[in-house]
């Protein structure tokens, strides 16, 4: 019995670190950590609806995400609030909708912290279907956006000067996160899925020497994560979601930590060789 949920729990963590690994790399790039927490923090409203209109909360829970997150893309236009300060707003203001909401809901049992930090141990075939039909689509529309997102994260106006329609890629790509949270939420928690998404992008910037690099090895440090983090769980019987991102957390500080050390030790090989002085 062990062995089954354990290895359900560990599909479902690789489902998620495959899928979101590429996705990650760009929410670091262009800075979006903020934006994705906001996304994130609705998905608590998806669960409210889902149960209020009396279908599955995955449903719920996409469809508020994307809703967010196209409101998110819209209000950005505005030039009345500060970008960080309106994401602030959203986000805190979706969550606490969220908590009100679930109050309300009498006559049906919820798992609010299961949704907050994740149950990943509580995964079940039917979840793995949904984590990996949608983590299929979600790395199917990122490497099929792959170069015109490239060309605009790298420099907007000339990738609009080239052709590519930028408005259109941004909308997909933030369609990416909300269907990407809607993913995770089930295997970190909504608190902290956006950790999932950048820190295992993060480390993987220090090591890698080219964008598409740095998506594989973002995807490769994200399973590794969820492998420790699950084993650590397991060993020390602490959260399974917190667990997860501490093992990824660990894992930047060993890759930031050496790169650093090794760099120091090549410099002082250099300083050292005659004639390099």
């Amino acid at each position: 019995m062990l062995d089954d949920f354990f290895a359900r729990a560990l599909l479902g963590g690789i489902g998620v670190a495959l899928a979101t690994g590429p996705l990650g790399c760009f929410m670091v790039w262009r800075r979006m950590a903020y934006f994705g927490d906001s996304v994130a923090h609705s998905a608590l409203l998806g669960v409210v609806l889902g149960v209020g209109l009396g279908i599955e909360p995955n449903a719920g829970i996409v469809i508020m995400c994307i809703a967010m997150a196209l409101l998110l893309l819209l209000l950005q236009q505005q030039r009345r609030l500060a970008t960080d300060t309106l994401l602030g707003i959203l986000a805190h203001g979706g969550l606490a909708l969220g908590l009100v909401g679930i109050s309300f809901l009498h006559s049906v049992r919820v798992d609010l912290m299961s949704y907050l930090f994740g149950d990943i141990l509580a995964v079940t075939g039917r979840e793995l279907v949904w984590i990996y039909g949608g983590g299929g689509v979600v790395l199917a529309a990122t490497a099929l956006i792959w170069r015109p997102l490239l060309a605009v994260t790298v420099h907007e106006e000339l990738a609009r000067a080239e052709g590519v329609r930028v408005g259109l890629v941004r909308i997909a790509f933030t369609l990416l996160i909300a269907l990407a949270v809607a993913i995770a939420m089930k295997i970190i928690g909504l608190i902290l899925i956006v950790a999932l998404l950048i820190i295992p992008a993060a480390t993987a910037r220090r090591l890698a020497r080219s964008p598409e690099q740095m998506a594989v090895l973002a995807s490769v440090i994200g399973v590794v994560a969820v492998a420790g983090g699950l084993h650590g769980s397991l060993a020390w019987d602490t959260p399974s979601g917190p667990s997860i991102v501490v093992a990824a957390l660990a894992l930047f500080a060993l890759a930031h930590g050496g790169a650093a050390l090794a760099s120091a030790c090549v410099g002082r090989f250099v300083a050292s060789v005659p004639g390099k002085h």
